[in-house]
């Protein structure tokens, strides 16, 4: 796949083959809307990904889509989440389908994502660097790497940490960088750890282990004291010292396969919209690996935003509707860059800083709503959107797996990218919405009438709506 897979005009370009763009292609192609997908690298799936966890809230949004329980049967669930010093979030509460975090590979995930994508029509051009974009009050010209450009309204730059497309539109990029010399591994182990996943901080050492599920076992370590470039080789003897500082053994870990030492950076872009161009994922917002939240919050950055463009693309909503995804996105990016750095910095906390900890762990071990708090954070599914004053207290809110009338679920409902309207009603006020919308009624006979956008936070609600009322907020929500 080498060159487009199609021969109409794309309305919409996506920068970078990750799991965010691919996710926001994908939705754009289902949606009915052109889309090309550059990708600087050759046509391969890369096992050489940081990421290793699927939280609730981007499960909730793979499963809107088909994909859930594919990828469920690919990695292993894990219920509880243990942090450090005795932190451990018990996910079996979380108000979800999904109470635990998915163990698997990015790579997994990248390979279903991109099945779908094609599947869908995503025109895909791989070996195509881009080498800066121009736009207009038309559209956007991005130039590509041997002299050729390409046309689109619209262009999503995905392209990860050091993207082109935030460099194109002069975004700056600040932060730092929160921890230097991360050394990566990929071995083999002759002790088999007692969890699925192995996370603990001992003085100046760090180290995390995760399972490939091809009998490798990913490493993620860190000391302290060993501040190096990041083309520095690395040895597994390192690897195993580092990793018996911080767990107290090394589990007899051997043949490595690729070895790379990076650093971690805390860094935002202030915008994530420049015209007709926009970021997502890492080209937005990179964060520590601390919690497992960044390939998630990308995720959760291209199901925000490809339900807007299509609407917009299409000619039911108005182009201020794309607004609202610097409104709504922005700020949960910089939730995550503070939980994960704080996450970080406790774990590696020493001096002073020890007793601080243990009172703050002693805090949140007795109070429930401060763990759940902290628990939404992590998964995702406790974040919400803001809402016009005065509008019912749903609206904005993440909407939960509801059971509809006749055995029917919400995310079910979702899946052909469209609002859900659920009403206590049997009546069926959708007409002439069918390509936009989707009717369904609640299985518990509530009263309430609830409007869910495509990406499953609540557009609008009401109790004992009448039919004037509802057609007025499909009116202003689905057009």
């Amino acid at each position: 796949m080498n060159g487009p897979t199609g021969t109409t005009p794309s309305r919409v370009i996506v920068v970078g083959s990750g799991p965010t763009g691919l996710l926001l292609a994908g939705d754009l192609a289902a949606a009915g809307v052109p889309v090309t997908l550059l990708e600087k690298r050759p046509h391969r799936i890369s096992n050489l990904s940081r990421a290793f966890v699927l939280h609730a809230r981007a499960l909730e949004q793979l499963d809107a889509r088909g994909l859930a329980d594919d990828l469920e049967a690919l990695g292993n669930p894990l219920t509880r989440l243990n942090l450090f010093d005795g932190l451990t979030l018990d996910l079996g509460a979380l108000p979800s389908r999904f109470r635990h975090v998915l163990v698997i590979p990015q790579y997994e995930v990248e390979k279903v994502l991109e099945h779908r994508a094609a599947a869908v029509g995503v025109a895909f051009r791989y070996e195509s660097e881009v080498t800066g974009l121009s736009q207009d009050a038309d559209g956007v010209t991005v130039h590509v790497a041997g002299g050729e450009d390409l046309r689109a309204e619209y262009v999503v730059g995905t392209d990860g940490m050091r993207s082109a497309v935030r460099e194109a539109v002069g975004l700056p990029f600040p932060g730092r960088s929160a921890i230097r010399s991360v050394v990566l591994a990929d071995v083999l182990l002759d002790e088999k750890p007692e969890s699925l996943i192995t996370a603990g901080a001992v003085g100046d050492a760090f180290a995390f282990l995760a399972p490939f599920g091809d009998g490798y076992h990913r490493v993620i370590c860190w000391h302290r004291g060993r501040d190096v470039p990041d083309h520095e080789p690395v040895g597994l003897d390192e690897v195993r010292e580092i990793t018996r500082s911080a767990l107290g053994r090394d589990f007899g870990m051997h043949d490595a396969r690729w070895m790379s030492r990076f650093h971690s950076d805390e860094r935002q872009a202030p915008r994530y919209r420049v015209g007709r161009v926009f970021l997502a994922g890492d080209a937005a917002h990179v964060h520590t690996p601390a919690g497992g939240q960044g390939m998630n919050t990308g995720l959760q950055d291209a199901a925000n935003l490809s339900w807007k463009l299509a609407a917009v693309l299409h000619g039911h909503a108005a182009p201020g509707l794309l607004d609202t995804y610097q409104s709504e996105r922005h700020p949960v990016g910089r939730s995550v860059l503070r939980s994960s750095g704080a996450i970080v910095r406790l774990a590696m906390a020493k001096g002073w800083q020890l007793p601080v900890r243990t009172v703050l762990m002693a805090v949140l071990a007795r109070l429930a709503p401060l763990r759940a708090r902290v628990t939404g954070q992590v998964t995702g599914v406790g974040y919400r959107y803001p809402a016009p004053r005065g509008a019912h207290p749903l609206a904005g809110t993440r909407v939960p797996d509801l059971a509809l009338a006749g055995g029917g679920r919400l995310y079910e409902a979702l899946r052909g990218g469209r609002f859900v309207l659920v009403t206590p009603g049997a009546h069926d006020p959708g007409e002439g919405r069918a390509d936009r919308l989707a009717v369904a009624h609640w299985a518990s006979g509530r009263g309430t009438t609830l409007l869910v956008r495509p990406d499953g936070y609540a557009a609008w609600a009401a109790e004992d709506a009448g039919a004037a009322d509802i057609e007025t907020a499909l009116a202003a929500h689905v057009g």
